[in-house]
């Protein structure tokens, strides 16, 4: 069974108060975000060519959607993410240094195993913001993932004023630790497991360094060689009293330089990628340094609306069997 019912779960909000709700956090923290970052909202695309190398690579191992347009005959990709398309929009719009920009991303991942958390539909806030080179530090990503806290923390506060929903996690200061120090706190376990168990803990923590080997010779979990620095990375982890358990709301970082890309890809056998147009960008220093990531709307909403459940927060597809369980246990997905 996929699907995990909390016992005694009850959803806090009617079908039509939900939809109010996600309406009110993703308008209130879009417009949070972009104040504390200094982000403006641009246009994205839903595919592209596979060719540019600019469609994201996730874990390496996720099989892209594609099709063949009958206007040329190109094979095309949705995106799995727009990773290497915002810092190349960067560059387009000549944003300025410290300044960047946002967009609504949709994706379709169709191997995904679907859960509580996941869906094969993804929308998310894809941000990227340009930045000097000395700024390439972990200070400076501190300072950043210090802003989305303080976003997602307004928003939580409308929420909770509106529709009385609380959440204790979204009350705590957060917590930075970095994936190896974690790793040497809980040697036994495995990674997901370190990360509930510092999230019960803690409630709000940035883990950083994702990608980056571990002093047992793994990594905590596998990442892109070609977006993030994995030296100047993490993810958000939220605690949920819900479904007792972290959820991660976001992946970020400080993205590769013509260094760390060379050093990156060659530790991920992967240097054939040198010679696709982004990675060339990059390592000719065309492309501006930059900072970015990824914020889930419907984790988010989940999170800010006491669900158990993805569904209860977008519209997508399900297993029947799940669907069955949900419908049994009157949880209304959408």
């Amino acid at each position: 069974m996929s699907v995990y019912i909390p016992k005694n779960y009850k959803s806090k909000l009617s079908l039509i108060e939900t939809q109010k709700a996600i309406k009110d956090a993703k308008d209130t923290f879009e417009r949070k975000l972009s104040e504390n970052l200094n982000l403006l909202r641009v246009s994205a695309p839903l595919f592209v060519y596979p060719e540019t190398g600019l469609n994201d690579n996730l874990s390496g191992v996720e099989r892209p959607v594609s099709f063949e347009m009958k206007a040329n005959g190109k094979k095309v990709e949705i995106v799995q993410s727009l990773a290497k398309w915002k810092r190349v929009a960067l560059k387009k719009y000549n944003i300025p240094l410290d300044q960047g920009l946002y967009t609504d991303m949709n994706a379709i991942r169709k191997d995904e195993d679907l859960d509580n958390l996941h869906s094969i539909y993804v929308d998310q806030w894809d941000w990227e913001k340009a930045i000097s080179k000395d700024k390439r530090n972990k200070e400076y990503l501190k300072e950043t993932v210090e802003l989305i806290i303080k976003a997602l923390k307004e928003t939580y506060f409308v929420l909770n004023k509106k529709y009385g929903l609380v959440n204790k996690s979204l009350e705590q200061d957060l917590y930075f630790i970095s994936s190896n120090d974690l790793y040497k706190m809980y040697p036994n376990l495995s990674p997901k497991e370190r990360e509930n168990a510092i999230c019960k803990e803690k409630r709000l923590v940035f883990l950083s360094e994702i990608g980056k080997t571990l002093d047992n010779g793994k990594v905590h979990d596998l990442r892109a060689p070609d977006y993030d620095d994995w030296d100047l990375n993490g993810d958000i982890l939220i605690w949920s009293d819900e479904l007792d358990m972290a959820i991660e709301l976001s992946s970020m970082g400080i993205r590769v330089d013509e260094a760390s890309l060379l050093k990156q890809l060659k530790a991920s056998n992967a240097l054939e990628r040198l010679e696709l147009p982004y990675h060339q960008a990059v390592l000719n220093k065309e492309l501006p340094y930059c900072i970015g990531g990824g914020i889930g709307q419907s984790r988010l909403c989940l999170i800010l609306l006491n669900k158990i459940h993805i569904g209860e927060v977008q519209a997508s597809l399900w297993d029947e069997e799940d669907l069955k369980i949900l419908e049994g246990n009157k949880i209304n997905i959408l």
